[in-house]
């Protein structure tokens, strides 16, 4: 039998942490890279070398129009992983005040904002993006506004819930019996409680969100023409899998490896935070 004081598990948290954060420092030098160093254009075309697979002009290969798959890589960056960013932000800036004051006002009030939040979930989530697209018209945008819409009632229920249960807390109700106002008690005892976990619903949400993103941009509803984003590219590459099979796998494993980082962050922080879990950290 293994001897857990001499030789305790190995760190999984933190290594998928790490992990999970080497990932995305690589993806943000990747996206700085061109502001850097000299690189093509994204949109510049070479009709000449349309197709051509990895070489050392253009080491991931072109696209159909001839321009650098590696250039518009870089170029997606910002595009894709900004985007996924901004819609998460834009989720918490409603689900997060509107989670709070559910959860502290209580009674009526709380039932009448949860039904509202369950009315918007009863529609599929890509559905209600879609009417919020075709309503402000295909654009990455619109996109960002509708995920944004249709996503935040589901992470306004968690805030909630967090929020209840740190209300629960024994120095929480001290600091009621005390006299402490009912915002001052949000700011200094409940949301401090509320964010360690949280941090670890918006990374793994993040990831979701830039699937959804990437999803509406492959189907041509989300980022359009000429702009580099990895769902787009997608898109374009589908016509050309057979004859140039690099067009479709290098942006597919670039949101592979991003949805990956987002998760190793968000399962490091969770067993990070999860003080239950013995030899994890």
């Amino acid at each position: 039998m293994t001897d857990h004081t001499l030789f305790p598990p190995l760190p999984f948290g933190r290594i998928g942490l790490a992990a999970g954060a080497l990932l995305l420092a690589g993806f943000a030098l990747l996206g700085l890279w061109p502001h850097l160093f000299d690189v093509p254009a994204p949109e510049k075309m070479d009709l000449l070398a349309r197709l051509t697979g990895p070489s050392q002009t253009h080491p991931l290969g072109t696209d159909h129009l001839g321009r650098d798959v590696l250039s518009r890589l870089m170029h997606a960056v910002p595009v894709s992983l900004g985007a996924a960013c901004a819609t998460m932000a834009a989720i918490l800036v409603i689900a997060l005040p509107w989670g709070v004051a559910a959860a502290i006002a209580g009674g009526a009030v709380d039932l009448v904002m949860m039904r509202v939040a369950d009315i918007i979930m009863a529609f599929p989530t890509l559905v209600l993006a879609l009417a919020v697209i075709g309503f402000m018209g295909a654009s990455l945008e619109a996109s960002v506004i509708g995920i944004a819409a249709a996503w935040w009632p589901s992470t306004a229920r968690m805030v909630r819930t967090l929020v209840l249960s740190a209300n629960q807390r024994d120095f929480v109700r001290a600091a009621y019996m005390c006299g402490a106002s009912r915002w001052r008690i949000v700011f200094r005892h409940i949301l401090p409680q509320v964010v360690p976990p949280l941090a670890v619903i918006v990374s793994l949400e993040t990831a979701s969100v830039l699937l959804a993103l990437s999803a509406l941009s492959f189907l041509g509803i989300g980022a359009q023409p000429p702009t580099p984003e990895w769902g787009a590219m997608l898109n374009e590459a589908r016509p050309f899998f057979a004859q140039a099979p690099h067009m479709l796998l290098v942006p597919g494993l670039a949101v592979t490896m991003a949805v990956l980082a987002l998760n190793l962050i968000g399962e490091g922080l969770r067993t990070f935070l999860d003080t239950r879990a013995p030899y994890t950290w």
